[in-house]
C-alpha cells in the first residue's frame, strides 16, 4: 500500500481546493496512515521541489477558507519556458517524485492539469487528479470544484445590478467567466433572471437582442440585463472566423487539421474584447445607455459554498481510498450525485460544451429568455 503521498493544486485558484485538500489529507492520515508532502505553487514547485509539511494541524480550519494553502500556478511540467523556448521537464518532474520517495502524486486542477497528468502518467509515476474548474469546463463529471460557488457569486452580482439598471433605465451587460463554454453565465442568468443571455456555444445576433430590449421598453419595462460569457461571440464573427478557416485550408493545406485549429484559437484570442462591441452597439441601435460590468476575478475569491464544500470532500476522501487500493490514471469526478472514476486520458480527450437541448437551455428559452439566436 502507498505511504508517501504527494499533493498540489494547479491552474487558477477557485473556491473548495482547500476542502479537497482537507478531505484528500485527512483520509489519507487518519484511515489509511499515509505520510503528506504538499507541493507549493502547483507544478511550479515540484519542478523545484518547494514542499510543504501537511502534519500536525495543517489541514485544520481550512474547510471554509478561499484558495488554496498550497498557492497555484500555470505552469505545467512539459511546456516550460525557458529563454524564451518551450522546454519539457517531465523528467525533472519525475526525479523529484524518486527524491521524495513518494508512492503517488495527486493533482487538484482543471483541463491543462489533467493533460500535465497524463505526461506525468506516461513517464510511469502513480497520478490521480480531481477536477476545478469556476466554469464548469472539465469534462466527464457533472460539477467541478468552484462552479457552484462562482455560479452563486454570479448570481448574486446580477442581483445587485437588477435594482441599478431598474433604477436608471440602462442595459447593463454583466461579462462571466467562460471562454469556451457558457455553464456559469447560463446558470447564473438563469437564476438571476437575466433578460439576455449569451454563451459561446449560441452564437448570437445583435439585431434580434436589440428588438427584444426594445419589445421590452414598449411594454414598459424600461430596463434590461444581458449575461454574456467573455467568449460568446456574434454570429457576423462566427461567420468571418469560418471563412478565415478555409482560407487557411487552403493555404496550409500540409500542415493538418491541428494546425488549422492552433491558428483559429489564436484569432479568436484577438477578438476577446466583444462585450464592449456590445455594449456599442445595443446602445447605437436601441437609444438605450449602456454599461458593463466584468466579474472576472471576483468569480473566484472568497469562502466555498455549502455544495462546493461537500463535493470538494467527497472528492477528496474518494481520491485516498482510490490510493490507498493502488488505482491510478484516473479522475476523480461526480456523476449522477455519486463519484465516478474515469481514465485522465478520456477526459483529455473531451470537451464539454452546453448541449443545445439541455434542461437549463429548454428552460430559459421557456420563460422567454433571449439567448440571441
Amino acid at each position: 500500500m502507498a505511504k508517501k503521498i504527494g499533493i498540489l493544486t494547479a491552474g487558477s485558484d477557485c473556491p473548495g481546493l482547500n476542502a479537497a485538500i482537507r478531505g484528500f489529507g485527512k483520509t489519507a492520515r487518519n484511515i489509511h496512515g499515509m505520510d503528506l508532502v504538499g507541493f507549493r505553487d502547483g507544478f511550479r514547485g515540484l519542478l523545484s521541489n518547494r514542499t510543504m509539511d501537511l502534519g500536525g494541524d495543517a489541514l485544520s480550519n481550512i474547510l471554509t477558507a478561499g484558495g488554496t494553502i498550497l498557492g497555484t500556478t500555470r505552469d505545467v511540467p512539459h511546456r516550460v519556458e525557458e529563454d524564451g523556448q518551450i522546454v519539457d521537464k517531465t523528467d525533472l518532474a519525475v526525479e523529484v517524485f524518486k527524491q521524495n520517495q513518494l508512492d503517488a502524486l495527486v493533482c487538484i486542477g482543471g483541463r491543462e492539469t489533467m493533460v500535465a497528468t497524463q505526461h506525468l502518467l506516461e513517464a510511469g509515476l502513480n497520478v490521480l487528479t480531481l477536477p476545478k474548474s469556476a466554469v464548469n469546463d472539465v469534462p466527464l463529471t457533472d460539477s467541478t470544484i468552484g462552479f457552484d460557488t462562482a455560479k452563486m457569486i454570479a448570481t448574486e452580482a446580477i442581483d445587485r445590478l437588477h435594482s441599478t439598471a431598474n433604477s436608471t433605465h440602462r442595459i447593463i451587460i454583466v461579462e462571466i467567466m467562460g471562454r469556451e463554454v457558457g455553464w456559469l453565465t447560463l446558470g447564473a442568468g438563469i437564476a438571476a433572471g437575466a433578460d439576455v443571455i449569451l454563451i459561446p456555444e449560441i452564437p448570437y445576433e445583435i439585431d434580434k437582442i436589440a428588438e427584444a430590449i426594445l419589445a421590452r421598453n414598449r411594454a414598459g419595462k424600461m430596463f434590461s440585463i444581458v449575461a454574456v460569457a467573455e467568449g460568446a461571440h456574434s454570429s457576423e464573427l462566427m461567420a468571418f472566423f469560418e471563412r478565415s478557416m478555409k482560407i487557411n485550408r487552403h493555404v496550409h493545406q500540409e500542415e493538418g487539421p491541428e494546425a488549422g485549429k492552433e491558428r483559429m484559437e489564436e484569432l479568436k484570442s484577438k477578438y476577446s474584447g466583444e462585450t464592449l462591441m456590445l455594449a456599442n452597439r445595443l446602445e447605437s441601435t436601441t437609444g438605450i445607455e449602456s454599461r458593463i460590468t466584468i466579474l472576472g476575478y471576483l468569480l473566484r475569491g472568497g469562502a466555498p459554498s455549502a455544495s462546493d464544500r461537500v463535493l470538494s470532500t467527497q472528492l477528496g476522501t474518494r481520491a485516498a481510498d482510490l490510493v490507498a487500493e493502488g488505482k491510478f490514471g484516473m479522475m476523480v469526478g461526480v456523476q449522477g450525485g455519486k463519484t465516478a472514476c474515469v481514465p485522465i486520458e478520456a477526459v483529455i480527450d473531451e470537451e464539454k460544451p452546453v448541449p443545445p437541448d439541455h434542461p437549463w437551455l429548454v428552460s430559459a428559452r421557456n420563460v422567454g429568455t433571449v439567448l440571441g439566436d
